[in-house]
């Protein structure tokens, strides 16, 4: 006699865990048969020797003095364009994070949410029906981060020109999205008692906003606020590919014209970019008291941090009057010089840039816009037969991706955490010898090196190199995709496994447990949800990011939709892009789901 159903749902075999792994391992086989592997010939023998020669040009760049007057001014604006875009984009997600968060509308209608598992105690509903305002302000910002930076840079092309306003709107738009999404849902995860107070003493909405919840939410606002920004250091590379210029820009022509000299001289400076970015803002959260870039599936509270001087405990250092009085106006001036250097490097970075912001009102945008819009209906509904088979294609090149960049970061996460192998560390405690000392530290450096490569090399690059060695298709997409996520990947695990509570591990370790039952009772149980967080919230990321690596023909939905942008095919391109924006809302409401399941 079988077993009853409510038996047969609590067994371990039909657990989600359980079910999701086999999902996701059935998901990933599908993808490599789709891929082709083992079915046809990947490799490309004769470009081996072309791809010999990019690689001993590593070896010896190309450092004469023009070059690199080149690269100091691609460099420059790259970062410019950057600055610019993470501050219009932070500044966008901010005001949208709140109209977008469930607190916010609860607080203005004074009701909770229909199906908030926050108020409804035990009810819970899988799909909550939220408020009409609630819902168009969340279905407002979904479209725009669904399409990637790139197609968004190529639609602002065709209305202001090659300007570098274009650039700059192309990281704002998009990240500002994305940045409302995350703002909310840290906002939604922030304890709202002192908010609830203010309300009910009658201020209103938004001032209790601002003097409640803000403050207790800043920090983890202002941590994934320097997360964005070592996003729009690689989109703002991206971005040089369509003309914007920069260090991609400069990387494409050296990359056309085969000058690979050139061209390692600017992955030199792109790396070093990205290090000395990664290295500031580690250091300015680490200062801050921000314990990660991007916390996810964390409700805590977060208070605030004041800033101490370096030496002196248990002094405020607001409080400046127990300094000797020559020192005090010191003080007082490096305060306020703390707060005025960014503004006034921001300020710099816009002057540099040198956008033409009153194209935005020109009557010449509009009119170009008029008629975009009018060339893009009616739809050509012809272009929508193929869109199930490029579809399939799209999301089994996003399925690989994140599965070498899962895998890959987790491997590379260990030996990049400083508490790890180091002395001192879990699988390092004693003091070693200068041998063992050095090897964990040469360990260290070179995963953390390599991450680095990974992350700052944009993916398509990645992909024009491994097109080198593989025939064209969904293949070398994958791996490109799957090796800039990797960086990526891996630099957030790592920095999970540095923020681990390691009294449970000292306490396995007391009774006696080796250093490998440690890492896989101890270690694995408490890095596992968040690594898996970190990939599902990457495998959307990866589904945008495979248009650009259809940019150099890797296939999918991106290679269709970028020869309908260059061909002025607005009719097509509605069709294709709308099927392309309901596929990532299908993975990301997968993501969604799997998370909260595994929550």
């Amino acid at each position: 006699m079988s077993k009853p159903s409510y038996l047969r749902s609590h067994s371990p075999l039909f657990s989600p865990p359980i079910l999701w792994a086999g999902g996701a391992i059935a998901a990933i086989a599908l993808s490599l048969w789709q891929a082709g592997v083992f079915q046809k010939e990947l490799l490309n023998p004769n470009g081996l020797p072309q791809f010999w020669r990019f690689l001993s040009a590593s070896i010896h760049p190309d450092l004469s003095p023009a070059l690199l007057q080149i690269t100091w001014n691609a460099t420059l604006k790259t970062l410019a364009y950057a600055v610019c875009g993470t501050f219009l984009s932070v500044l966008l997600g901010l005001i949208g994070g709140i109209f977008c968060s469930e607190v916010w509308w609860e607080s203005v209608s004074g009701q909770p949410m229909p199906g908030n598992r926050r108020t409804m105690g035990s009810l819970r509903f899988p799909f909550p029906i939220f408020h009409s305002p609630f819902l168009l302000a969340r279905s407002v910002l979904a479209v725009p981060r669904a399409i990637h930076e790139l197609i968004w840079g190529l639609i602002f092309v065709n209305l202001f020109g090659l300007d570098p306003l274009v650039a700059v709107l192309a990281i704002a738009v998009p990240f500002g999205a994305i940045t409302a999404k995350v703002f909310s849902e840290l906002l939604d995860e922030t304890p709202r008692q002192p908010l609830k107070v203010l309300l009910n003493s009658g201020v209103a909405p938004l001032t209790a906003f601002f003097y409640s919840l803000l403050p207790q939410a800043f920090l983890n606002l202002l941590s994934y606020s320097f997360y964005r920004f070592e996003c729009s250091i690689r989109s703002a590379a991206v971005l040089g590919i369509i003309g914007a210029g920069g260090l991609g820009y400069e990387i494409m022509l050296s990359l056309q014209s085969l000058r690979y000299e050139q061209l390692w001289t600017f992955f030199y400076a792109l790396f070093l970019l990205n290090g000395c970015v990664d290295f500031s803002s580690a250091w300015l959260r680490q200062r801050w008291g921000c314990a990660s870039r991007l916390d996810l599936n964390v409700q805590k509270q977060v208070s605030r941090v004041r800033y101490q001087v370096p030496g002196v405990r248990g002094r405020k250092a607001k409080d400046e009057n127990w300094l000797p009085y020559p020192f005090a106006p010191l003080f007082r001036l490096l305060s306020v010089t703390r707060y005025l250097l960014p503004l006034l490097f921001l300020a710099f970075c816009v002057w540099y840039v040198g956008a033409d912001f009153t194209r935005l009102w020109a009557p010449v945008t509009w009119q170009r816009l008029v008629t975009i819009v009018q060339s893009c209906f009616p739809p050509d509904w012809e272009a929508a037969l193929p869109l199930v088979r490029l579809s399939v294609q799209t999301v089994s090149m996003s399925v690989l991706a994140i599965a070498l960049a899962a895998i890959g970061g987790a491997l590379l996460a260990f030996p990049a955490a400083h508490n790890f192998f180091l002395p001192g560390g879990l699988l390092n405690p004693g003091r070693a010898r200068v041998g063992s000392r050095l090897a964990a530290w040469m360990l260290l450096l070179l995963s953390r090196s390599g991450l680095l490569l990974c992350r700052a090399i944009p993916a398509p690059i990645w992909a024009l190199v491994l097109l080198y060695v593989l025939f064209p298709g969904i293949l070398p997409g994958a791996i490109a995709l799957g090796l800039h996520n990797l960086g990526i990947l891996g630099r957030l695990k790592a920095e999970v496994i540095e923020n681990l509570d390691f009294r449970p591990l000292e306490a396995l370790k007391a009774q006696g447990a080796p250093a490998s039952l440690v890492f896989l009772y101890g270690v694995l149980p408490l890095t596992l949800p968040r690594f898996l967080a970190y990939d599902l919230y990457r495998w959307e990321v990866c589904m945008r990011e495979t248009v650009i690596v259809g940019l150099v023909g890797a296939g999918g939905l991106g290679r269709v939709l970028m020869e309908q942008l260059s061909s002025f095919d607005y009719r097509g391109m509605v069709v294709t892009l709308g099927g392309f924006v309901l596929l990532t809302f299908l993975v990301d409401g997968l993501s969604t789901t799997v998370r909260r399941s595994l929550r």
